[in-house]
């Protein structure tokens, strides 16, 4: 059909003559309320986006003399982050001296990625550039995200309906 004659069909419907596929031969035009279509489709990306997770790299620092509570309570941060779906960017970082001996470094995180072995896989071996020595951490392929925190009040409700109940 012409478009003068596409375009007078339209404007008796009160609707708008949208070029849909302006590369094929004929040009492809449809009949629609362009405002309409235009707001469907923010909608759907809106949607889209609130379904989406953004992952953060999350850096760790370490230094080579770690003790072994300080060296256990970043890890459970390391496993917290995991859990929530971040990358770890576990970071040993060396000053002076330290430098000369860079395998002691390479231990802890060596040491680090076995003990999450079944839970996170190493992108990367432990690398060192200038003064830091890194090995980024993601979550293993098969893993469920951790289940977000409930309220006090989901909680509550949740015990009370986990409880057994009496019958009489």
């Amino acid at each position: 059909m012409p478009p003068p004659q596409a375009l007078t069909i339209a404007r008796q419907k009160g609707l708008d003559l949208v070029e849909i596929s302006p590369t094929a031969v004929p040009p492809v035009c449809r009949i629609m309320d362009f405002g309409k279509y235009q707001y469907q489709e923010q909608k759907r990306s809106r949607e889209a986006k609130k379904h989406q997770r953004v992952i953060e790299v999350k850096e760790i620092k370490f230094r080579p003399k770690v003790d072994a509570h300080d060296y256990d309570f970043k890890k459970k941060h390391i496993e917290r982050f995991l859990a929530e779906g971040d990358k770890v960017k576990a970071t040993i970082f060396f000053r002076g001296r330290e430098m000369a001996h860079p395998e002691i470094g390479r231990r802890i995180l060596e040491r680090l990625i076995t003990d999450l072995g079944e839970l996170a896989v190493a992108e990367t071996m432990p690398r060192q550039e200038g003064n830091q020595m890194h090995v980024i951490l993601s979550q293993r392929a098969g893993r469920k995200n951790a289940p977000k925190p409930r309220s006090l009040e989901q909680a509550a409700a949740g015990a009370a309906s986990d409880a057994p109940r009496e019958e009489t």
